[in-house]
Formats: structure tokens, sequence, C-alpha cells
């Protein structure tokens, strides 16, 4: 090691002495042993990769796969002329940007973070649960991907005729799954700027190289999705219907350009529908075009309750095929009593009459906070959704400044590709007398 207090460095020779197995893996699974261990403590900097090849006698492709293998499980950081160091001692994969979320202090009044629904707003699960127990194959083990009663329910609106479907454990378990089932490390990947941070996660988990889609009021611009598809990449991940983020919602005639491209290229289509049915606008998917390569998830946590916890997904036989497959090597299928708790409440007239209700208030709160910050003469356009993305001079300024005023927000970089200052406020939650402070403390953050 060196002696210089600030900066660890780690001898090559020393290292090398310290690896027995100089595979790949091994050289991943020790170097790993000795970091959780303390034998290399967090903050020092590994050898160059070049040099540590040399002492180990291996290509110093081999040392860059261990430290990428490393990097993919934020157990090291770092690359280039900066080198490598020691950033964690946790082995496991984790979700950076989705962990940082809402670490804001005890003093926040105004919590803005997360898009969630408001409580007051979602369905009575009492009698759909009661419903539940009644559901078909109740404790048996018999694998199945979507129960009769829940298909029956999700097919009378689903956005194109599918010839397969599977019930999983909400939206993000629904992408992980189809992620992880149909994409390799190292996948190029094209999707909308910005994007759910948790995707974004997803997709460092797989060492993905993202190619950014930017997107105006329609959803993903033509000409930006051509250049990415120009890439060549595996899949193309976007939001069909409301944008969770920018509240955009894609019109016939953008539909139809994006078809067009996404019909020349050989990429993958993920439909992320984490809106569902609390968006205003009628249900799209490429699947009506492009249907053996499309697959579209639809969550239904945010219009009856995230303790349903369910979301359906849809795809060819044969992608439908490969992700039930890989979900076994977990627990192969969600509840039958939530999914007949949930085709009870899809069927409800009653709960479908509270959905409608709660739509419109939702589009009230989000138009109230427009016009707040219109009147204070900052232009958010009035769109559909639970948020508002809202750019900024600097995004560390906007945080500091709400914070001070007892409100927490989203940095856009927890969800933004490409470059940009932005805030994302959940207008979800908002009670009438906030507006107007929360406006004003906007308008501060702006500099």
């Amino acid at each position: 090691m060196a002696d210089n207090p600030l900066v660890k460095a780690l001898d090559a020779e020393w290292f090398a002495g310290h690896l027995q197995d100089r595979s790949m893996r091994g050289i991943a699974l020790e170097t790993a042993a000795m970091i959780r261990s303390g034998v290399i403590e967090i903050g020092t900097h590994l050898p160059a990769v070049r040099e540590l090849a040399q002492s180990l006698g291996v290509s110093p492709a081999t040392v860059s796969a261990a430290w990428g293998q490393l990097r993919r499980q934020k157990v090291i950081a770092g690359r280039g002329r900066n080198g490598v160091w020691v950033c964690g001692d946790t082995l496991s994969p984790r979700p950076a940007r989705f962990e940082k979320i809402g670490n804001f202090g005890e003093h926040i009044s105004a919590d803005l973070t997360l898009s969630a629904p408001d409580p007051q707003l979602l369905p009575d699960l009492r009698e759909a649960l009661l419903s539940g127990m009644a559901a078909e194959n109740l404790n048996s083990y018999h694998r199945e991907a979507i129960s009769p009663a829940l298909l029956a329910a999700v097919q009378s609106d689903w956005p194109y005729a599918a010839e397969a479907f599977m019930a999983t454990d909400g939206g993000f378990d629904a992408m992980n799954l189809t992620l992880q089932t149909l994409l390799m490390q190292g996948s190029v990947v094209a999707i909308e700027d910005p994007t759910a941070s948790r995707l974004l996660d997803m997709l460092d988990n797989l060492n993905a190289q993202v190619l950014p889609v930017k997107c105006d009021e329609f959803g993903p611009i033509p000409e930006s999705l051509q250049a990415a598809l120009a890439k060549n990449p595996s899949a193309f991940i976007y939001q069909p219907s409301t944008h969770s983020h920018c509240g955009h919602v894609m019109n016939a005639e953008r539909f139809s350009e994006l078809a067009a491209l996404l019909a020349e290229s050989n990429a993958l289509i993920v439909e992320d529908d984490g809106i569902g049915q609390l968006s205003h606008a009628a249900p799209l998917s490429m699947g009506s075009v492009l249907p053996k390569r499309t697959v579209h998830v639809r969550s239904y946590s945010k219009a009856y309750g995230p303790d349903l916890r369910l979301a359906v997904l849809s795809g060819s036989r044969e992608l439908i095929k490969q992700v039930i497959s890989f979900r076994n090597f977990g627990a192969g299928w969600s509840s039958r009593i939530l999914q007949q708790a949930l085709a009870y409440l899809i069927k409800d007239e009653k709960t479908q009459q509270g959905i409608a209700h709660a739509k419109a208030v939702y589009a009230q709160r989000r138009k109230a906070m427009s016009d707040a910050l219109q009147l204070r003469g900052v232009h958010i356009p009035h769109r559909d959704g639970l948020a508002m993305w809202i750019p900024v001079p600097s995004e560390q300024f906007a945080l500091v400044t709400l914070a001070a005023r007892g409100i927490a927000v989203l940095p856009g970089e927890r969800s933004r590709i490409g470059p940009g200052q932005f805030i994302r406020i959940s207008t979800s939650q908002l009670k009438p007398e906030q507006v107007d402070i929360i406006a004003d403390a906007i308008l501060l953050a702006l500099g």
C-alpha cells in the first residue's frame, strides 16, 4: 500500500500475490472477498488494468471483465485516467438511483418525491379481497401465468390482441423480469429521456449501454429515435401512455411515425404503462403493428392500490414463455387471491366510478399547480399524470432552496440520461393550501 494518507494505492505485485484463481470470475470473487473482509479498505485505488494483468500473467481484457463485474455490483467505481477505487463492501447489486430518493431529513413537511396515489382516492379492498378467497385453484402449487378471471378482465381494454399474458408482482417486477430475461449483459438499449429511475437502475445492473431518446409533448421524437436505432440497439423502452415524469401523451400521428421507424429495425420493443387506468389517454401499443417484437406492461398499482402489487405483461407466446421460464427461479406465479381481487375491482361499477373521480381530482391538482406557476411566470404546460417535470438552472440549488422550506423534490439526475437540469414534483397528493407556498418556493429555486 502507498504511504500517502489521502490516497491508498494497491501495489500490483502485492495484489497479484493474493489472487489464487486468475480467471475473470476468480479475480472478481477473490477481490470482493478481500474488500468484504477489510483486507482491502474502502477508498483504496486498485492497480491499473495493464499493470495488474502483467503481474497476474493474464490479458488486460480478463482484468477489465472482472472490474466490470464488480462495478455492476457497486463494489468499485471509476475508469480511465482516474483509475478504479473501492467504493463499497456490499456485494449485492442495488438500485442506486432509487435508494437515494427520499433522504431529506425530518424537517420536510411536503414530500413531493414519489408520484404515489392518494390513499383517499384508492378503492376499498374489503369486498375484493373476500372475492379473492374464492379464486380457482387456491393453494395449488400449479404454476399459472395468469388467472382466468384476471385474463378475462384485462382483455376488455387491452390495446391489442396479444398472443400471451402473465401476471406479475407490480410494473417494475414485470419490467425487471423482461429485461433480465430478454437482454444480455452489456446490451445497447434505447430509452426515453427522462425515464423512471428504477428502469435506469435495471439497465445499470445489466451493464447496458444506454442511448437516450429525446421527447416532446407527443412522446419520443422520431429523429432522436432514428439516430438511436442507427446504432442497432437490442431494445427500445418507452411509455406508450401518459409519461410518468413529463405528462406527455403520444398522438396517432407520432405513433405511426415511430411504428414505421421500428418496423425497419430488429429492436425488441418494451412498453411500460406505469400510470395504467389513471391516464386520460386511450391505451396504445406497438403490439398492434409489431406483435412479435413487443412486450407491453401495464401496472395496476396506482389506480387500484400499491398493496395489490400487480401488473399484467403481454407479448408473443415465445417471448412470454421465456419470461415465465426465467421467473421460475423465484416465485413462479403471482398470488391468485390478489389476481382475483383485481379482476373483481376491474369489473366492479362502483370501483370504476371511483377511478374516474380520482382521475379528475389528479388532473385538477396538477392544473392548480401549473396555474399557480403560470401566474408567477413559470410556464409548465397543462398535461396528464401525477407529476411535473420542471427545468431549473441548477438542480443542487433548487434542492437546497426547496428543502430549506420543507419541500422535497426529485432531482432530475435520478431520471435523465442526457444534459440539462430539472426537478420533478409529485402533484398527486397536493393540498389546496400547499399550492401557493410550493409555487413561491419553486420560483425562488429558479433563481
